[in-house]
This record gives structure tokens, sequence and C-alpha cells, in this order.
């Protein structure tokens, strides 16, 4: 289980907090065995923390399936992010102004297991539309803001998102995790990442991610440009 970065002054929210967070990244619901194994809980304050959360509408027990899943209130928390959208209001004036002084198309994504997720879009008066709208999701890997915030995670979790060939796709660079390793090797020695055609063939982008715990990350993108080097992957 992954530590926080200072003692947590409630264990049992951080806990609680951490069986959601789980659950949210996820493909289908999954047996309590699974969750007290992958967060290093014991098996009794799993099933605990699943009850209360129950309780809750936080989650839900299939009972026939033997298995967890997220409930109507995770998604009215959610929602509710989408309604406040703390991160745009935050973001969007700076990227306003980035757009204005390079004149080209920005956007900010964030990081969700092994894609990105784009969450402000603003589009340089001129240039081309990008395939990056407001909500739309990106293999990590291939972009360029994926790759900023890859680079700003441990090794392990990187491993941890990138367990097996099957998690790159079919045709792609990087392809497996030695050659992402590469890349990202790449874009923490330059200080930010490139991609150059891999999403949108003629299209160039330049991410540059924070550090913070979140692995909130931006990442401008426009015309495909001389200078801008490719990412290849030795030895995919």
């Amino acid at each position: 289980m992954a530590q926080p970065p200072h003692p947590a002054k409630v264990p049992a929210a951080h806990r609680a907090l951490a069986v959601l967070a789980h659950l949210g990244r996820q493909a289908g619901p999954v047996p309590a065995a699974a969750i007290a194994r992958d967060l290093g809980l014991p098996r009794s304050t799993t099933y605990q923390l699943l009850a209360t959360l129950a309780d809750t509408g936080f989650v839900v027990h299939l009972a026939d399936e033997r298995r967890w899943c997220l409930g109507v209130a995770a998604y009215e928390l959610g929602t509710g992010y989408t309604r406040q959208a703390p991160l745009q209001r935050v973001a969007r004036v700076p990227l306003a102004r980035l757009v204005d002084r390079v004149g080209q198309s920005a956007h900010m994504a964030v990081l969700h297991g092994r894609e990105v997720v784009y969450v402000i879009e603003e589009r340089a008066p001129g240039r081309p539309p990008l395939v990056t709208d407001v909500g739309v999701r990106l293999p990590a890997q291939l972009t360029a803001s994926g790759r900023a915030m890859l680079a700003a995670l441990p090794a392990a979790q990187v491993r941890a998102l990138f367990p097996t060939p099957a998690a790159f796709l079919p045709d792609t660079v990087p392809a497996s995790l030695s050659s992402l390793r590469r890349v990202l090797v790449d874009t923490r020695r330059a200080g930010y990442a490139v991609e150059d055609g891999e999403v949108t063939p003629g299209l160039a982008s330049v991410g540059a991610g924070d550090r913070g715990p979140d692995r909130r990350g931006a990442a401008l993108t426009g015309s495909r440009q001389r200078g801008i080097r490719r990412h290849r992957a030795r030895g995919a």
C-alpha cells in the first residue's frame, strides 16, 4: 500500500478513502479479499470499512457476485467535482495567457490510471482543431501530458500501472515497460515531454506536469514544428 507523505492523523478516514480510490481505479467490481490484498489491509478491517461505506451509499455489495463496487454517493461526489470545477477555475487564466504568449493551443489534463483526462482546452485562433476536447481520455504513454506526469511518478508506481505487455496498445511506441522507462528518463532529463504525431499525425505536443501529490499536469499542443524531437523508444 502506498504510504502518505505524512502519517495519517485519522487512520480510519485515510483507509476509507484509500478503499474508495482503489475501487475507482478498477475496471469493474472486485472481491473484498482483492481490496485487502492490494491495499495491504487486514481482511477484518476491510470488511468493516466496506460495511460503513455501504451504509452511507458510497459502495455497493453485489451479493450474487461476492464483489464490491462504487455506489451512488460516490457518483454524486464525482458530479459535484464537475459542477464546481476547481481545477478549471485555478488554471483557466494562466492557460489563456500561455496561449496568447505562444500562439498555440493548450490544454490541461489529469492522470487517471493509465489514461489522461483532459479538463481544460484553450484554442489559439487559426490553429488546427485538436482531439483533446474536455472529457476525452487518451493513453497516457502516448501523450506529452501523460508522459510528463508519468515521469514524476516513482518507478514502482509506473510498473504497477503497466504490469504486462497487454497494458500497451499494439503498433504504438512505447510498446513495453522498458521502452516507456527510456521515454520517461528522457523526459526527466529534459524537464518536459514531447510527442510528435503519436496522437494526431502532423501535430506535435510539448507537456510539462507538476510534481505535486495529485500529479496534475498541463501540456502545450500545436502544429508540428521543427525542433520538436520525437521520442523513439529503443528496442521496443
